[in-house]
């Protein structure tokens, strides 16, 4: 199945002009998306680390820029990383032994900036060819897979955490609707084995106030929602987990342990 997502490119080029024709020929697609533009090798390598390209376009020469896309090569091919992104280079040199050079490096692509047919689209277009392969060598179906920044991961689950409480029925004027994300947040992204106090504790500690001033707003807001429900059915199929008769509704830390895990399951 044709990944639906913009592929994510770096571009590392010193020609202004070229820049702004990299430029244009992003705007008028909705394949591609460029997170980031740099005429310096150093940056353009935080780029790659930070921003998780699919692939970078990789300006061998950089002659008036910093740095050389030789540099950029011998730096990028010690990192250890996770997602390792396809590098296709442009030049002007057609030296054999240059391009030797590039290969040794895992350079498959080399475009020749003087050959008549050479454009942006083309670039693009070879890039998207290969991307299939590029999940392919990470070991896994691409469908499956989603390459994104921390900063990505993050808002995507926040989202998601949103989106669910809201389909519960937790009112935005309630103060326990925000804790209660936060906490379901910090349990998804705790790597060990989640502990509710830990997380009721932390958010305790972070806003300076005593653990019921976290806790009690929780229940509150849940036992609202639980309690002033139209249609208790639907509740019921949207949180399936048991409900304890002497409480009447979700405890905070049933809650939070029930939502962690389902979202968690979906990541």
């Amino acid at each position: 199945m044709k990944d639906t997502r913009p592929m994510k490119l770096v571009l590392i080029e010193d020609d202004v002009a070229a820049c702004r024709t990299f430029m244009d020929c992003e705007n008028k697609r909705k394949d591609v998306v460029f997170v980031g533009m740099t005429d310096n090798s150093s940056e353009g390598l935080d780029f790659v680390i930070n921003k998780l390209p699919e692939a970078v376009i990789l300006d061998l020469e950089l002659n008036w820029g910093g740095g050389s896309g030789t540099d950029f090569l011998k730096k990028l091919y010690k990192l250890e990383l996770k997602y390792r992104p396809i590098v296709v280079v442009t030049t002007r040199n057609r030296s054999e032994i240059v391009q030797n050079q590039l290969h040794a490096y895992g350079i498959e692509w080399i475009f020749c900036k003087e050959q008549a047919t050479y454009s942006p689209d083309m670039v693009i277009e070879q890039l998207l060819d290969l991307r299939p392969f590029l999940y392919k060598q990470q070991g896994g179906n691409h469908d499956l897979q989603t390459i994104e920044t921390p900063e990505e991961l993050k808002k995507r689950i926040v989202n998601r955490i949103y989106a669910e409480i809201d389909d519960f029925g937790i009112n935005p004027k309630y103060k326990g609707r925000v804790l209660v994300a936060e906490a379901i947040y910090r349990l998804i992204n705790n790597k060990t084995a989640g502990d509710s106090d830990k997380v009721f504790s932390e958010l305790a500690a972070e806003k300076r106030t005593p653990y019921n001033n976290i806790v009690r707003p929780i229940q509150v807001a849940l036992s609202r929602a639980w309690d002033n429900t139209d249609d208790i059915e639907r509740l019921l199929k949207i949180y399936t987990a048991p409900i304890r008769k002497d409480v009447g509704a979700p405890t905070p830390t049933e809650f939070i342990h029930y939502y962690a895990d389902k979202i968690r399951r979906d990541m």
